[in-house]
């Protein structure tokens, strides 16, 4: 963009972190014109993020990168603990599933965050988006029509703002919307990526080291030749160059400094947990860090983040598209921040000590049940459930049926029928049975939720329309 330039769109996106970029690809593959612009002049270079749930490995799945996602990352190892440079026992700090019908996705799987949002950035790019890199927000301005942004390039005018900048977002702060929270643990963190001597550490397992100056972690990264290094100080601040990486690795562990070939990326933070007062001030919402802020712990931050877009993405399809009601964007607030609160609360404690990891972290259970667009239930499900997955004839699975920027009206039941027909937003599917479903009539939304269950179509077009979806349309 030229400087002193307008430039007009549907969506501006400010930030390219995991939750920016996925909702860029949600609204590209849409056809909803939007633009993303980063402050930094590349993505960001660190591991930081690095536990991908069940839930958002499913979403990631509907976006379209599920196979650079099963080839690029990994499980979790076991954990090893050590002592004095000997090895004590393992532990594992996961519950792990095997797949199953109505679930495909049993474990947490690793990938370092700067791999997560290549592969993002590399399908929004498929998908004929784009990143306006080296590019900050300085100000903004709303009205009944939209917004106008002033960029350090120029300005621009959008329908609606989302501010993914992360948790010192540069546009809450413009908006106005002030963000509570606590520090969950005084003790100041370093993390890193690293590279070690092959020889002098097995990437079979997390190591553990514990001592009185902080816990000490090493943890190899799947599809690379890293680790990650994450490392508390009970007193004084972490040295994050690459002579006080080495240190460290030296002073608390079996390690020799020297085994540490190469420090990649390193950062410090304190544990803090944090939540905005809301999500959307008129034209402009928040997504990912810029409206939450977790403890690493649990795994539940990145995963919340992606997941937050995933739910905004196809409402603002439907009113920028398909005319739908712009109170729509109010579900957004109403069902994700709950959501966000749960999160936040279940990370502090397992950070600390007062809860395990367990199902709950896994984020499958997650739904919206009591949200605005929840109406009804049938069979085994209520409206605001996870759409599970099950087998759906022909080979496929239900997965399958619901991939894609479309909702989906499923029949489950030999005696339940189809009143619609497929058109471009809308796919229709019949099963004889489904095990997680038992038997009805259910519409799934494009973000995997059921918006509606019943017996039969009885009052369906009606709640359509206030979606924007007309079951009609040929």
């Amino acid at each position: 963009m030229a400087l002193n330039s307008v430039k007009e769109t549907g969506v501006l996106i400010v930030g390219a972190g995991p939750s920016g970029l996925a909702l860029a690809c949600d609204l590209a593959r849409r056809g909803v014109p939007a633009q993303v612009v980063e402050q930094a002049p590349a993505l960001f270079p660190g591991s930081r993020g690095k536990g991908i749930q069940p839930r958002t490995r499913e979403v990631l799945d509907d976006l379209g990168v599920g196979d650079a996602v099963r080839a690029h990352g990994g499980p979790a190892p076991i954990g090893m603990t050590w002592e004095d440079g000997e090895r004590k026992g393992t532990y594992d700090m996961f519950r792990r599933a095997a797949p199953t019908e109505a679930e495909p996705y049993g474990e947490p799987w690793l990938m370092p965050q700067w791999r997560t949002q290549e592969i993002l950035f590399a399908r929004l790019r498929e998908l004929g988006g784009d990143v306006l890199f080296s590019t900050a927000l300085t100000d903004l301005a709303q009205d009944a029509d939209g917004v106008t942004a002033q960029l350090t390039t120029g300005s621009v005018r959008a329908s609606y703002l989302v501010a993914a900048d992360g948790g010192r977002s540069t546009v809450r702060r413009a908006l106005g919307i002030p963000m509570e929270g606590e520090t969950v643990d005084p003790a100041p963190v370093l993390v890193a990526d690293v590279r070690i001597t092959e020889s002098a550490l097995d990437r079979l397992n997390w190591h553990f080291f514990m001592g009185e100056a902080g816990y000490t972690t090493l943890c190899p990264l799947p599809g690379t030749a890293d680790f990650q290094l994450v490392a508390q100080f009970k007193d004084g601040a972490p040295d994050t160059t690459p002579e006080g990486v080495r240190e460290l690795v030296g002073a608390r562990t079996h390690l020799a400094a020297q085994d540490v070939t190469e420090v990649r990326w390193s950062s410090d933070f304190r544990p803090r947990a944090a939540l905005a007062d809301r999500f959307r001030a008129g034209r402009a919402l928040l997504v990912g860090d810029a409206a939450h802020v977790h403890s690493p712990a649990g795994g539940q931050g990145l995963n919340t983040s992606v997941q937050d877009a995933y739910n905004l993405g196809w409402k603002l399809g439907q009113v920028l598209l398909r005319e739908a009601p712009g109170a729509l964007l109010d579900s957004y607030e109403r069902e994700r921040r709950p959501v966000a609160a749960d999160m936040l609360g279940l990370s502090t404690r397992i950070h600390r000590g007062e809860q395990e990891r367990g199902t709950v972290t896994q984020q499958l259970g997650l739904g919206y049940r009591e949200g605005p667009l929840s109406h009804g239930r049938a069979g085994l499900l209520h409206a605001g459930d996870r759409a599970p997955d099950g087998p759906a004839g022909d080979g496929l699975r239900l997965f399958d049926v619901f991939r894609g920027p479309h909702f989906t009206l499923l029949a489950v039941g030999p005696q339940t029928a189809l009143p619609y027909a497929d058109h471009a937003m809308l796919r229709t599917h019949r099963v004889d049975g489904c095990a997680a479903y038992g038997t009805g009539l259910f519409l799934v939304r494009p973000d995997g939720y059921i918006g509606w269950a019943g017996p039969g179509p009885h009052g369906l077009d009606e709640y359509a329309a206030t979606l924007g979806l007309d079951l009609k349309s040929t």
